[in-house]
């Protein structure tokens, strides 16, 4: 017969004991919610960054007739600068004239000089060129950054109260 006194439970206060590999369960389990985290993280990084980037555009490296060009297309043109106008110069060749806008990289008129031989890679949209790559005579390419936008205005110049 059992003894009374014999007690087999726990005694009172005692942890149950852990099954085997219970502990190393449990901290996986955060470890990987923080690695697919970091995952989404830099995938959606990568992706917003590629969204931002400026699409790359090269036109053809045929030049075309300055009269001949089309319309809304990328276009290479070359020719002799005629007149500077700031950012901007007309260029000319034996079919006719151009405005080409040059953008901040213009500014100024330092860009080219009048009668200077040169070759302009660009889109050519609402009547004049706007360039992306300047070609100068001695094979020399500068690539034009985009034109800024307008200019930031302080909030006082918004202030139009009495």
């Amino acid at each position: 017969m059992p003894d009374e006194d014999q007690d087999n439970g726990h005694p009172e206060g005692a942890a149950t004991p852990m099954p085997p590999g219970y502990r190393r369960r449990r901290l996986a389990i955060p470890v990987i919610a923080a690695a697919v985290a970091l995952l989404i993280g830099a995938g959606g990084g990568a992706s917003a960054v590629k969204m931002m980037r400026p699409t790359p555009e090269m036109a053809p490296l045929t030049p075309v007739a300055i009269s001949a060009m089309p319309a809304s297309s990328l276009i290479t043109i070359k020719g002799k600068v005629a007149e500077i106008y700031g950012n901007k110069f007309v260029l000319q060749d034996e079919s006719g004239k151009a405005l080409v806008e040059t953008g901040r990289a213009g500014e100024g008129g330092a860009l080219v000089t009048r009668d200077e031989a040169v070759t302009v890679q660009g889109r050519f949209d609402d009547g004049f060129v706007h360039a992306s790559y300047l070609v100068r005579q001695d094979g020399r390419t500068e690539a034009l950054p985009p034109p800024k936008g307008p200019p930031h205005r302080r909030f006082a110049d918004f202030d139009h109260g009495p």
